[in-house]
């Protein structure tokens, strides 16, 4: 039926047998998510639409993670109004803190999304899930609104493109040195309304954490969505952290993409993305001069799990951060941060100069908890380094992976543990 993954998730769940792209369809949802930004929004609209309550309390998730712990008063009130509708609704999925964790980590963590699922979510990096096999993509808070009272989402099926991932990853370089090095090759708009779909015998040797990453960042190059085959990584994934039952969807062999690239992981070398566009990549080899920074920022939605702790603290173990460097650590949610303590991972940081924060997002948006003055450097592992996005206009962001961001706050410039000492 020359149908790719994506396409064949979204014709299942409209309840058709085949769609193509460009078609107009509404599509049953299993998920609809909203944090503490974009909730109160949604949450206003619904009460413009005099629904009674939401469809399906179970498929609903509310996640404060971006101000949180409230930073202010108008946070704390953004985080009331979340709050008192999901008690007055028994949201099953509501995570206040305490429980909460940074909402694209915490969800599949928590089970609750599965391959084969179609979910919504009020953040443009809803599009993680695609790592497990699921169509997800990030909506406005109208929609959410909507999703949330009914249960159902109109979408635009999109065209595809297809990534032939081969070869194995040398050591240091991970899923976000891979999701930088395509958005430096296509653009930020390279993919834009488009499918990523991710294939090749080189996907197993990609953990999911990094799997996570690369969907996480989809947006960054445009995309709808990034998604990937269901392997038996991905299988043991969904059953060690859930019950919920899955759908396994492959492309037809004959299905149509716009474009067609083959990558070998082996070939990638530690990726950095300069200000101020996630496409403007250079490689490590490819920085000639010393770029000092002032901070190192290793966390949020995208490189805020547990493998990427396990990274940093590889790197800062017997080692300190530069003189004068601020150095924060957030892991993602609470069940990492406990794990990371277990570990031992947390004495690592502290003992090497770190701070470790609660569970943000905090510094990626530019909220709290590592806010840049006018003209310093921040090298940091989210996912967008615009003008303006962690602080003063005049600051510069440097996204890497936590290896190097590690190595960097150690070097105080911009560096990579295979040039440390």
């Amino acid at each position: 039926m020359r149908m790719t993954m994506t396409q064949k998730i979204l014709a299942a769940h409209a309840g058709l047998d085949k769609v193509e792209a460009g078609q107009l369809i509404e599509a049953d949802l299993d998920l609809v998510l909203g944090n503490d930004i974009t909730s109160p929004v949604a949450i206003k609209e619904m009460e413009k639409m005099k629904v009674n309550g939401v469809f399906d309390k179970d498929k609903i998730a509310l996640v404060p993670d971006h101000f949180v712990p409230n930073k202010d008063i108008k946070s704390a009130e953004h985080c009331k109004c979340v709050r008192e509708f999901a008690k007055k609704n028994e949201i099953t999925n509501y995570f206040e803190v305490g429980q909460m964790g940074i909402e694209h980590a915490l969800l599949p963590e928590q089970g609750l999304t599965v391959a084969g699922d179609v979910i919504i979510g009020a953040d443009s990096h809803t599009c993680t899930y695609g790592a497990l096999g699921a169509f997800s993509t990030g909506v406005g808070s109208t929609d959410m609104a909507a999703g949330m009272a009914t249960g159902k989402a109109w979408f635009k099926v999109p065209s595809a493109i297809r990534f032939n991932l081969t070869g194995k990853p040398s050591e240091w370089v991970s899923g976000k040195d891979v999701i930088l090095h395509i958005i430096g090759m296509i653009g930020v708009d390279g993919a834009l309304y488009k499918s990523m779909e991710f294939t090749g015998d080189g996907i197993k040797n990609l953990s999911m954490d990094d799997r996570f990453t690369i969907a996480n960042m989809a947006i960054e190059a445009g995309g709808k969505n990034g998604i990937f085959p269901v392997d038996e990584l991905a299988i043991s994934y969904m059953k060690e952290h859930g019950t919920r039952e899955y759908k396994i969807y492959e492309a037809d062999e004959d299905a149509v993409y716009d474009e067609e690239y083959t990558i070998d992981l082996s070939t990638l070398r530690p990726t950095i993305a300069f200000p101020h566009l996630p496409e403007n990549t250079k490689t490590i080899d490819e920085i000639k001069e010393d770029i000092r920074i002032d901070q190192v920022v290793i966390g949020s939605c995208t490189n805020g799990r547990l493998d990427d702790l396990r990274i940093a603290a590889k790197v800062l173990q017997g080692r300190h951060v530069a003189e004068g460097m601020r150095c924060i650590v957030i892991p993602a949610t609470q069940k990492i941060y406990l794990q990371a303590m277990e570990e031992g991972l947390l004495k690592i940081f502290i003992e090497a100069g770190a701070i470790v924060s609660t569970p943000t997002c905090g510094p990626c948006l530019g909220g709290y908890m590592g806010i840049l003055a006018e003209g310093e450097r921040c090298v940091s592992t989210t996912n967008r380094n615009f003008v303006g996005r962690m602080g003063h206009v005049s600051s510069e962001i440097y996204l890497a992976s936590p290896a190097v961001a590690a190595a960097s706050a150690v070097a105080g410039k911009i560096s990579c543990p295979c040039k440390l000492s």
